[in-house]
């Protein structure tokens, strides 16, 4: 170190680590009560890097800065809880229905048991008026049981919440994220990515997380990676490494999507469907934004048409589970790609019909 170089300042880095924990407390202790236990256990999945002793020196100090009119103050059941009492303006009955369907919608989609993602969860849940909050608190002691956060995939194990954290960090900060990929339709190898992050989606066919940016080393185009396919995540660089371009627009860019592919595959495929008339009527309730209705024909059979996101072949993939989920309702008119993978997809199915059924195990 030469004499002009100054090295970190111990008192105030421990000082800086006070104030995290600290605000922590305040910030857990005022959605509802807890136990020095659920603190310790809050606090080590903020890599808070505490003990139970300086759990109840954060208590006590928390107390004595009198944040306000806010206390800590202590329950009279066993074992013993401290809280803060609430003092948070009353949700709207629209905006405490939001929130709720966000938290269960988060809740249904959590990778596992993952510390961060479910202090998050748990903020959210203590807005929400009873009974909402009950049932939301409850779902989050559920993931608390959840605890398989890592994946098989191939032959690698994906820690979903690291990748969770890296991800989010990465968008927030703007910072390069590299990490190994497995594609679903590539060699079957995993290929090293460098990704600038610019929108972060949960697809709603399969609430999994997908992460759409522009990869840098070998695509040079914006692309979808899902989460869990995600090896060995790691930075490179520093913040505001890159800017988001204004041009681009994430509800067009999945505006095509029948996941989330969007146009970052093959293009834009124009297909052609005919529902019998036992679905039309669904298919008018108007719940797929992408679809438009064609006409009608006289035995009440519905014709519509979509322009949907491809693979890199061409393919309409994400679109072929949605199609064989209507079953013998729903007629592909065209591509033909899609009409014989479809047709052969049936085929399949009624061989099945014809064999006998396997003895029970």
């Amino acid at each position: 170190m030469t004499q002009n170089e100054v090295g970190p300042d111990p008192f105030r880095e421990s000082n800086k680590r006070k104030a995290l924990r600290l605000a922590a407390l305040a910030e857990l202790l005022r959605d509802k009560p807890r136990s020095k236990d659920e603190i310790l256990e809050h606090f080590q999945a903020l890599e808070l890097g505490v003990s139970k002793s300086s759990v109840e020196r954060c208590i006590r100090d928390l107390h004595d800065l009198k944040l306000g009119l806010d206390s800590v103050q202590e329950s009279l059941t066993a074992p013993k809880k401290y809280f803060i009492p609430r003092q948070t303006r009353a949700l709207p009955p629209v905006e405490a229905l939001l929130t709720h369907s966000a938290v269960r919608l988060l809740y249904h989609h959590a990778p596992g048991y993952q510390g961060r993602y479910l202090a998050a969860l748990e903020h959210l849940a203590a807005a929400l008026p009873d009974p909402a909050r009950e049932v939301s608190e409850k779902s989050t002691q559920d993931l608390r049981a959840r605890r398989g956060e890592r994946v098989k995939v191939g032959e690698r194990e994906i820690d979903l919440g690291r990748n969770l954290e890296l991800v989010a960090q990465a968008w927030f900060e703007r910072r390069v994220l590299a990490f190994d990929y497995l594609s679903p339709s590539g060699s079957g190898a995993w290929r090293k990515k460098e990704l600038q992050v610019y929108f972060i989606e949960i697809s709603r066919a399969n609430l999994e997380m997908y992460v759409i940016g522009f990869e840098r080393s070998w695509h040079h185009k914006t692309l979808t990676f899902k989460l869990n396919r995600m090896s060995s995540p790691l930075f490179l660089g520093s913040e505001a490494a890159y800017r988001v371009p204004e041009d681009f627009d994430p509800t067009h860019f999945l505006s095509s999507a029948w996941g989330v592919i969007g146009t970052s595959g093959g293009g834009l495929t124009p297909v052609r469907l005919r529902f019998s008339p036992e679905a039309a009527y669904r298919i008018l309730e108007g719940a797929y934004p992408a679809l438009t209705v064609q006409g009608v024909e006289a035995d009440g059979s519905l014709l519509a048409h979509l322009e949907v996101g491809s693979d890199n072949v061409g393919f309409p993939l994400e679109l072929l589970s949605w199609v064989q989920s209507w079953g013998s309702r729903v007629e592909v008119l065209s591509p033909d790609a899609l009409r014989t993978r479809w047709l052969e997809e049936a085929h399949k199915v009624s061989q099945l019909t014809a064999r006998a059924p396997a003895e029970s195990f």
